[in-house]
């Protein structure tokens, strides 16, 4: 498997994300919103699966290679998010920027060999990764949820919709924060210390404690509504430093 078959993996699973969102947004027929949002997923994921059998190894080397796992996991959050609170526009707009990375990759696939760097064969890198990953799409769909009550929300701020921003925060940072301390384990292993403060360590950092301190102030200034949403959105842009 290599990258000149990505389209052959994306396209189909793009078209049946978008055919889901559509149902989704139409509110019409859930089962077939779940079967074609499954059914792209699985698709993504055999291309990842294939990958990491073609290059013996797991394809997180690059920022390719993560921006597939960062495509795979958008969706599967607006899936999840769809599925619990029914927000009907959240798979399209997951949909949407899922496609923004797929056409990334498509255009600049950032291919390197099969080895992998001593530092990089770590057990722990792969866990480390693959959860950040999620983390950030999660983070990402607390994210376009802010932008939604910031600048498109017209009419109320409903109790359902903090709730659901709120959530994504606290399950997103709490994957990061696992997805950091198994990059401590990495870190040890490969370089004998938890922690070094190296530039990527440092945004790292910068990144967890602004959605801790967005948190602690959510929690303290539950009417402050306005002012926890800009909060996330500079914490989401700290994230895409750290990336």
């Amino acid at each position: 498997m290599s990258w000149s078959s990505f389209i052959c993996f994306a396209i189909p699973a793009i078209l049946f994300w978008a055919a889901g969102a559509l149902f989704a947004w139409k509110e019409k027929r859930p089962l077939l919103v779940y079967s074609f949002t499954t059914v792209g997923l699985i698709i993504f994921f055999s291309f990842i699966t294939l990958m990491w059998f073609s290059l013996e190894r797991p394809p997180l080397r690059t920022m390719g290679e993560t921006r597939l796992w960062y495509s795979f996991f958008l969706p599967l959050a607006g899936f999840i998010v769809y599925s619990r609170w029914k927000y009907k526009w959240i798979l399209a707009f997951s949909t949407l920027l899922s496609t923004v990375f797929v056409c990334i990759n498509l255009f600049k696939p950032e291919i390197h060999n099969k080895t992998l760097m001593p530092a990089l064969q770590s057990p722990w890198f792969a866990p480390h990764v693959i959860i950040y990953m999620f983390a950030y799409a999660l983070l990402g769909a607390a994210a376009l949820m802010s932008i939604y009550l910031l600048f498109f929300k017209r009419s109320a701020v409903e109790e359902k919709e903090i709730e659901l921003t709120d959530n994504l925060s606290y399950i997103g940072l709490a994957f990061m924060t696992i997805g950091m301390l198994f990059g401590a384990l990495w870190a040890k292993e490969a370089w004998g210390h938890y922690w070094s403060w190296d530039p990527k360590e440092t945004w790292a950092a910068i990144t967890w404690f602004s959605y801790l301190i967005y948190i602690h102030f959510r929690r303290s200034n539950p009417r402050h509504l306005r002012t926890s949403f800009v909060m996330l959105l500079v914490s989401f842009i700290f994230l895409q430093v750290c990336w």
